[in-house]
């Protein structure tokens, strides 16, 4: 079946996606035969985290250690050329599919606790498309006995149909940055207005004068209630929504990602920061027993 298992399909009208069972990941996305998301062979592993669930933390914990109920616990350090835990710890588990129909599918993945993180949990994902786009519904339900801290974030990489991303302006709703280590990407200060500086992208700004793997955040919603970041060109493109509780995004540019000609983009919907086991910021705390559940999702856009 290749690394990431079996590959599941679901469609509506001429929006079809491909997800995979191994780290449920969103493998593929297209409209009318166009992709939305950037792919990669059903026999390859994931490039670049493409497609990633990212739970129970999105992004980086500094040094792969974080405190807990006085003791400071050691994750499996996941990043070892920055020296960090990275992404959480179900991308690479197996996840059982729950119920699978021609437009939507769900699957969920159980963590009895793992090296540094003392609590059991159960996770779903549901992928469902219908005529607006892609939807896609996380779940975390706390099997422990304490209170559980935790985030989720998501990394997709949006393509703009048949236009290369820095021929495109990209839109944030994000109003803060948040200040990292250059070699760690951890953050060293708290968030600072983007206002006035070449990281606001509120308004809309060319990519191809952005070199970015920076986190955002304050992303606040639109009149619809829900988050909103757009890449654009000619009045068509790709857009990332999400739920509010997605107050955060990180946003990464990098070269190479294969089939890709120049750069792609991710554009990584989050619940919390980096490091945000250690800081706290907009950490969920679910008591036990507990579930909680959120929103993101992508859609074609000029169509």
């Amino acid at each position: 079946m290749g690394p990431t298992g079996r590959q599941l399909e679901i469609g509506h009208g001429d929006a079809r996606a491909t997800v995979t069972t191994v780290g449920a990941s969103l493998r593929a996305f297209e409209v009318a035969g166009q992709p939305y998301v950037e792919t990669y062979g059903a026999q390859d592993s994931p490039p670049l985290g493409a497609g990633a669930v990212l739970v129970p933390w999105p992004n980086r914990v500094r040094g792969g250690t974080w405190p807990h109920a006085g003791v400071t616990q050691q994750l499996e350090v996941t990043e070892p050329a920055r020296g960090n835990a990275i992404h959480g710890l179900t991308r690479r588990e197996e996840w059982t599919v729950v119920e699978h129909t021609a437009s939507a599918l769900t699957l969920e993945v159980r963590v009895d606790g793992r090296q540094g993180w003392p609590f059991g949990f159960a996770t779903g994902i549901t992928y469902a498309v219908d005529q607006a786009g892609l939807t896609v519904t996380h779940t975390v339900h706390n099997l422990s006995d304490d209170d559980m801290p935790f985030g989720v974030g998501a990394h997709p990489y949006p393509r703009p149909a048949g236009t290369d991303v820095d021929d495109c302006v990209l839109t944030l709703a994000a109003s803060t940055v948040l200040p990292v280590d250059e070699e760690t990407l951890v953050p060293v200060g708290k968030p600072t207005s983007v206002e006035g500086t070449d990281l606001d992208f509120r308004a809309g700004r060319p990519l191809r004068t952005a070199d970015l793997d920076t986190a955002f955040g304050g992303c606040l919603p639109g009149a619809d209630g829900l988050v909103h970041h757009t890449v654009t060109h000619d009045g068509g493109g790709v857009e990332v929504w999400a739920d509010p509780v997605f107050a955060w995004v990180q946003v990464f540019t990098p070269t190479g990602f294969p089939g890709s000609v120049g750069r792609a983009i991710a554009i990584e919907p989050m619940t919390c920061p980096p490091d945000a086991l250690n800081s706290g910021t907009d950490l969920i705390v679910l008591p036990a027993g507990g579930t909680w559940s959120g929103r993101w999702g992508i859609r074609a856009l000029g169509r």
